[in-house]
């Protein structure tokens, strides 16, 4: 029997491509989807996040597609940035149109200078160094270092540069200079059209994935025996398995395995991972922005990535009202030092200085929020992380993970992948292996796994 740790995404798409009827999965809270899951409250739809799809994968766009029957959104997105009062197109190193004149200037003159100077044909030694060459350093310590501070709760020096990719826009020249004089006529985010389900939130998306899955609901595991295989949860059942699929976080599976060493429980705890407290705000007006979602570079507000939930999709929001929804993440190495009520009240005066909010809702009272936490968010990739992740993967190989060609990577790329033989503990999803997963990445992991 296959068992399964976690009914997140990467959970249920392993036990649908080896077969439901082959799969036990074991699920700590009573409901499946991990950070998929969408709550409905007065009329609203909350996901953790802004989830949508753009996959250049058909496979996944077909799979998501069929799940909701066919019933979807498709549009182009509008993402900004705002700065202390401005709003700049997404992303900013080719819109700098928009910012004040004599920031303008000291933009396009550092990039120019970071160009000329040879440098960028060098291998830079982390993401500072690499944010400088691609963008000069006025504009990336105006803009992505301090994103980086907020989103990835790190110094830029601190991070390494494998987990880019695609990811973050390299800008070429005349797109720097073109977008200095007015709007390119060209769209240069990675992103160009979006899928959102009609209802019921991102989760529809991912809903087949689910039918007909054997989830035991309210299993906590509390300890792995990787020689006896299986495993215990805390209500005393146990679980034999022929082979075990991990998607839980990697610090925890390795904390829970009977086996594990100091050394091992020493790499675990090298691992950066950064925590994620949302607030959901709602207000009796309608959106007050065009954009789908926006990013935060001031780094005296809390709120960091935002979104208003009915720009997703109409259906998320009552009409005539708006859901925004803040993102606020901290880490170890960058601690949330105020209490929830603390950060909602925050959030709230943040949002109506930056005119998502009307202010006369406000003071009357009318603006409501709640929260919503999430212990592991985004896998932070400093220079600790792949010296770790090999004491941990060579550890398990004694216990029957087979190592991949990948597996110090932070991401895949699918074209070069292919089904291979799997021992009997095998990782999968974000923070089972530890990677820079999105949502297609977490299916295609199923599909390929074995």
């Amino acid at each position: 029997m296959n068992l399964i740790l976690g009914a997140g995404l990467s959970g249920l798409s392993c036990s649908y491509h080896l077969g439901h009827e082959n799969c036990i999965i074991l699920e700590k809270s009573l409901h499946a989807f991990g950070h998929l899951h969408a709550e409905y409250r007065d009329g609203f739809t909350w996901d953790q996040g802004p989830h949508v799809s753009f996959t250049k994968h058909d496979y996944v766009r077909e799979l998501f597609a069929n799940s909701v029957g066919g019933e979807f959104e498709e549009y182009a997105i509008k993402a900004s940035n705002y700065y202390k009062g401005h709003w700049i197109d997404h992303p900013a190193q080719s819109s700098l149109y928009q910012l004040p004149a004599d920031l303008r200037a000291a933009c396009v003159s550092s990039f120019l200078e970071s160009r000329s100077s040879g440098l960028s044909n060098s291998v830079p030694a982390n993401y500072a160094e690499w944010l400088e060459r691609a963008m000069g350093a006025k504009f990336a310590d105006t803009f992505p270092a301090a994103y980086t501070r907020k989103y990835w709760t790190r110094e830029p020096r601190e991070l390494t540069t494998e987990w880019i990719g695609q990811r973050v826009f390299y800008p070429e020249i005349d797109d720097v200079l073109q977008g200095s004089k007015g709007p390119l006529d060209r769209k240069t985010h990675y992103i160009t059209k979006i899928r959102y389900p009609k209802k019921g939130g991102y989760q529809s998306f991912v809903k087949s994935l689910a039918d007909n899955a054997n989830i035991l609901f309210g299993a906590e595991v509390c300890q792995v025996d990787l020689i006896e295989k299986c495993v215990f949860t805390t209500d005393g059942s146990r679980y034999p398995y022929s082979r075990l699929v991990n998607t839980l976080p990697l610090p925890v599976f390795i904390s829970m395995c009977k086996q594990a060493t100091p050394p091992v429980l020493e790499a675990c705890r090298q691992l950066s991972c950064s925590q994620l407290m949302i607030v959901n705000v709602t207000a009796p007006h309608p959106t007050k922005r065009p954009e789908n979602w926006m990013y935060v570079y001031d780094e005296d507000k809390l709120s960091t990535r935002i979104n208003c939930t009915e720009k997703l999709t109409l259906g998320n929001a009552p009409v005539g009202k708006t859901g925004v929804q803040a993102e606020v993440y901290f880490s170890r190495h960058k601690p949330l030092l105020l209490n929830p009520s603390e950060v909602v009240e925050r959030v709230k005066k943040e949002l109506v200085e930056m005119g998502l909010v009307e202010e006369d809702a406000y003071r009357k009272g009318l603006v409501n929020a709640s929260t919503s936490y999430a212990p592991w968010a985004n896998v932070i990739f400093d220079h600790q992380t792949r010296p770790a992740l090999c004491v941990i993967w060579d550890w398990l190989a004694g216990y029957g993970l087979t190592r991949e060609s990948d597996d110090l990577h932070p991401l895949t790329d699918w074209e070069k992948i292919s089904k291979a033989e799997r021992g009997p503990v095998v990782m999968a999803g974000r923070f089972g292996q530890w990677k820079y997963y999105w949502t297609d990445d977490c299916v295609m992991r199923g599909k390929h796994i074995f």
